[in-house]
């Protein structure tokens, strides 16, 4: 049992928000398979304030799902404090505020991961959405802006003494944006500064790697990211690893079965058409490391709806099996 605030997740593994993945579809998926709490993709806090309604359908939600996190990210109090708000109306088990992100479209309106050079600006916004949210608030950071001394630290006592219920840190700067290496010394000196739960980030890519970090950093969380897209079983994996010592790969009628069902998901809420083109780039990240998958890539960028990417998938699929059947192409 892990707790952020007052909310009790089922364990303290955690799908981290990813633009243009986490959405309802995948969240569901991910926490069938183990997570223990699942976010939304990051929201623009000034979206929501001018009720913008591409920007509010981010807030859609299931019941099966929660307690679902929602990410908000913004440069100015007010607007992020009646984002949380709106937030919250719409079902929100917890609110997180971005101040890592290191997109440049984020990064110039003064958001994101440009918080970290302004320490004034990080204690107004924590202070205000938290004067407004009534349920947990958690804050995600990075290591600093750029090389240099980190002002993780710095800003993980700033947050916790504005009514944080948790941090979320990934020890890279900003600037490196995902390349180098996540530096997770930067969790630990984080971990023995503060008092509420800390969660690390970064380089998770494997249930050995989940292990590893919370021992040894300390921390009391694993927040996941990139290494889910394709395997969202790395949740079950990790828990499987923790309980049973082993971490077994999918079956391939998991894998092809996973697939139909995350197009059948997206499907019922963006359409056959624009679930095909939201699958596309799915389907490179399910096949990455199976044989063959480069051939097959052609067929994907052809699929435009149901009929064609089962095909692609019944072809691709029986490929395999062929050569697991014949020993040949898989152990």
């Amino acid at each position: 049992m892990f707790c952020i605030g007052n909310v009790r997740l089922e364990n303290n593994l955690i799908m981290a928000p990813m633009a243009g993945i986490t959405n309802l579809p995948f969240r569901m998926i991910v926490k069938r398979l183990g997570a223990g709490l699942v976010t939304s993709e990051m929201i623009s806090a000034m979206g929501l304030a001018i009720g913008d309604k591409k920007t509010r359908d981010y807030l859609m939600s299931d019941p099966a799902e929660r307690p679902l996190a929602v990410q908000i990210f913004g440069a100015k109090p007010e607007a992020m404090a009646l984002a949380a708000e709106i937030a919250v109306e719409n079902g929100a088990g917890i609110i997180d505020i971005n101040m890592g992100c290191p997109a440049k479209k984020v990064i110039k309106t003064g958001a994101g991961g440009a918080l970290l050079r302004d320490p004034k600006k990080v204690r107004e916004i924590v202070t205000a959405v938290r004067k407004v949210c009534h349920v947990p608030l958690t804050v995600k950071i990075r290591s600093g802006l750029s090389a240099g001394p980190t002002v993780a630290e710095e800003i993980g006592l700033m947050v916790e003494d504005c009514g944080a219920d948790a941090l979320t840190v990934h020890p890279r700067f900003v600037t490196q944006g995902f390349s180098g290496h996540a530096d997770w010394a930067v969790i630990s000196r984080v971990k023995e500064r503060i008092k509420i739960p800390v969660i690390g980030n970064g380089d998770i890519v494997s249930p050995v790697l989940a292990q590893k970090i919370l021992t040894q950093t300390g921390c009391d969380g694993v927040m996941i990211g990139r290494a889910a897209v394709g395997n969202p079983w790395i949740f079950q994996q990790i828990l499987s690893l923790e309980n049973n010592g082993n971490a077994a790969e999918p079956l391939l009628s998991e894998r092809k079965g996973l697939i139909l069902e995350h197009f059948a998901l997206l499907s019922r809420i963006k359409g056959e058409i624009r679930a095909a083109k939201n699958m596309r780039g799915m389907l490179i990240s399910y096949t990455k490391c199976l044989p063959g998958s480069r051939c097959f890539r052609s067929k994907f960028a052809n699929i435009s709806g149901l009929d064609t990417l089962a095909a692609a998938i019944d072809s691709y699929f029986s490929f395999l099996q062929d050569g697991l059947n014949s020993e040949n192409l898989l152990p």
